[in-house]
């Protein structure tokens, strides 16, 4: 029901005035002889008295009023547990009573009135409840009840009746939420525990070092085989490499199995653990589970090299140190040797200086070609400096300046956290040459100068791209001070040691001259996940084009393979392949760029998640507490009849939003249109009848 009321601004006393001034108006106007009879006269003043009043009237300042009424019908949601375990551990009788069952609900609530809606896990909108394929591989009731909760807070959402078998494997348990409905769950599933031996979980590294042995421990979980054998088999690539026989203790339902596997060759390895399955086992689903490991070359080696000590050389390789990836030798003559090593990285602190030492250092970089990163200080030689050609061309008089960094924001080479820019400016200054800082070609500038608070062109952290190989230079001497004061203000020194170990990335990555780059989004998924490959091409001076035809090929383990054609664009999200089942994939792409065929390769792995398999047994005190919660109780597949009567004979009623809504009634359109209307309909009755 809607209605409106007119309000005004002033006293409505006023309005006697405003008729007395159209009625004025009218008599001044229409009082005196005219050329035409009194029938068309008295009309004519009418018309003059609405206008002229209803203009004073508009001068007051009136408001119009609207309210309007809604009526909403109460709103039962049906949440569906559609995951895979209602299905394998459910009586298919019982199941499908209760598919029956809730779909009559459904039914009778229509035919009284209420708003229904069916929901399954994905949050997906069912028109019935019929046919419903319980193919989800994980369970997050939380999250289900959470979503209905709040799309109908503003609704008169009177209750959600839940399907489910109460298993919750992801997120929170939904007993610890407070929901502002009604639930009325539905038990179904079994509770009584079946015998059954499964693979609860492995725990291993997902990164692993070639050549090493990496341990990789079996969870088992056995019901009911107390004091019997079991196998366990590991295998890789789908050849048994391991095997161990197992007594499956009565008094302890949890073991641990340990293997120790080799990381032999490089990439990303698929393992398989497998309990051989038992006579009289419930299920041998849950019997495997995969590991997928990734076999990388042994730590990037660093060296770091001082004419002489510095506290700044210890927070270097603090940072560096930071990622367990990195390896740091240091030298320093007369304190320590300069071992002769297959280095991938050197930090230069100080080095060439202006006194002897270090020399050695300096003849391995030259011969090895290895990508450097100088720091330079008030000991370091700029003349021999400019001569290396590695990125600045510093002139200076021996004096030095005091600065802070700030970053640069067009450098998108690699990326810093979101905190760096506030807490670079927490930095203490630091010493860096006064003079004239000229940037070579291809050189690109990280960290400016800032001196007090003016930001300069000066560079403080510059990398030069040479070819194939790249060398930093930074422009500070001090800079532990840096690392303490983030530490001391942070808790931990996040943006110091991330732009130390982003810079050792980079200078030990060899350049990427590929002109196709086509790469997934993540390196691992899940068997629920869709997974996107993204593309980047460019020409012979590699910058980057787009529209370009690309074809993708996903090849399994056992050498199926799928095809995919796409373009790649400026602002397009790449393509998406959908799902696929558990497995380790190798790709590979292709496309004519420039008239020349140019292919890219890589591989990813799919985790099966098979939580789903992992319990059997149905946790219907879940379901209870949720009840109890709630004021409501638990029903199950043959007592679907009282929660019918519970629905219908609940106090469930429709409620009525209202709405308000003021508006200036000199901004309706209509009333300038009629106001309009009526002065033409008297001008054009005034000149027909001779007269303006």
């Amino acid at each position: 029901m809607n209605s409106f009321r007119l309000i005004t601004t002033y006293s409505p006393w006023l309005i006697l005035a405003c008729l007395a001034l159209g009625l004025l108006y009218a008599w001044l106007l229409y009082s005196k002889r005219a050329p035409w009879p009194k029938s068309i006269n008295y009309p004519l003043a009418a018309l003059r008295f609405v206008v002229v009043s209803f203009i004073c009237f508009l001068l007051l300042g009136p408001l119009v009023r609207y309210v309007s009424n809604t009526t909403q019908e109460p709103t039962i949601i049906f949440a569906l547990d559609n995951s895979q375990s209602v299905q394998l551990f459910s009586d298919s009788v019982q199941l499908k009573q209760a598919e029956q069952g809730l779909q009559s609900i459904l039914a009778k609530l229509q035919d009284a009135g209420y708003r229904t809606e069916v929901r399954t896990l994905a949050n997906e909108q069912r028109q019935s409840i019929n046919n419903l394929t319980y193919t989800s591989e994980t369970t997050n009731l939380s999250q289900l009840l959470a979503q209905v909760q709040e799309e109908y807070t503003e609704q008169n959402l009177a209750g959600v009746v839940l399907l489910s078998d109460g298993i919750v494997n992801q997120g929170i348990s939904p007993t610890y939420a407070n929901y502002g409905y009604t639930l009325y769950p539905v038990a179904v599933g079994d509770t009584v525990p079946k015998k059954d031996v499964l693979v609860a979980s492995l725990r291993y590294n997902k990164v692993n070092y070639s050549g090493n042995r990496f341990p990789l421990e079996v969870e088992l979980q056995q019901e009911g085989f107390g004091g019997r054998p079991a196998n366990v088999v590991l295998k890789e690539n789908g050849k048994a490499i391991a095997n161990k026989r197992v007594t499956l203790q009565a008094n302890q339902p949890v073991q641990q199995v340990p293997f120790q596997v080799l990381a032999s060759s490089l990439g990303k390895r698929h393992y398989e653990i497998e309990v051989q399955p038992l006579q009289g086992e419930f299920t041998t689903l849950n019997n495997t589970k995969h590991a997928y490991i990734d076999v990388v070359k042994g730590k990037i080696k660093i060296l770091i090299a001082a004419a002489a000590p510095h506290p700044d050389i210890k927070a270097i390789r603090a940072a560096i140190e930071s990622n367990e990836n990195y390896e740091t030798e240091l030298y320093i003559p007369g304190l320590t040797q300069l071992k002769q090593q297959d280095y991938d990285v050197a930090v230069l602190h100080q080095l060439p200086g202006r006194v002897a030492g270090g020399e050695a250092a300096l003849n391995l970089v030259r011969q090895k070609g290895l990508p450097t990163l100088y720091i330079l200080g008030p000991q370091s030689d700029l003349n021999d400096y400019n001569r290396l050609n590695v990125g600045l061309n510093i002139s200076s008089n021996g004096q030095a300046d005091e600065v802070t960094p700030v970053a640069n924001v067009n450098f998108t080479t690699f990326t810093l956290p979101e905190a760096t820019t506030e807490r670079l400016q927490q930095y203490p200054p630091a010493r860096v040459p006064f003079g004239d800082v000229r940037v070579n070609p291809n050189t690109e500038v990280v960290l400016y100068q800032q001196v007090g608070r003016v930001k300069t062109n000066k560079p403080m952290l510059a990398v030069q791209t040479s070819g194939d190989k790249r060398n930093a230079t930074l422009l500070a001497s001090g800079i532990w001070q840096w690392r303490i004061m983030e530490n001391a203000n942070n808790e931990q020194p996040e943006v110091y040691d991330k732009l130390m170990t982003n810079l050792i990335q980079l200078l030990s990555a060899p350049r990427n001259k590929k002109r196709l780059n086509v790469y997934p989004i993540q390196t691992e998924y899940t068997s629920s996940d869709e997974i996107r490959f993204n593309a980047e091409a460019y020409n012979e001076a590699l910058e980057p084009i787009y529209g370009q035809n690309i074809t993708l090929s996903i090849k399994n383990d056992e050498g199926e393979t799928k095809r995919f054609n796409f373009a790649n664009g400026e602002n397009q999200a790449g393509v998406n392949i959908g799902t696929l089942q558990g497995g380790r994939y190798t790709y590979t792409a292709s496309a004519r760029i420039n008239g020349q065929v140019q292919q890219d390769k890589g591989e990813f792995v799919v985790e099966e998640l098979q939580l789903e398999a992992l319990s059997s047994v149905a946790d219907h005190n879940l379901l209870y507490q949720l009840a109890s919660n709630t004021g409501s109780k638990l029903y199950h597949p043959g007592t679907l009849q009282q929660l019918e009567q519970d629905l219908l004979t609940a106090d469930h009623k429709a409620k009525i939003y209202s709405s308000e809504e003021l508006k200036d009634l000199v901004d309706l359109k209509w009333l300038f249109f009629l106001l309009l209307g009526f002065i033409c309909v008297e001008w054009f009755i005034r000149k027909y009848n001779g007269s303006y």
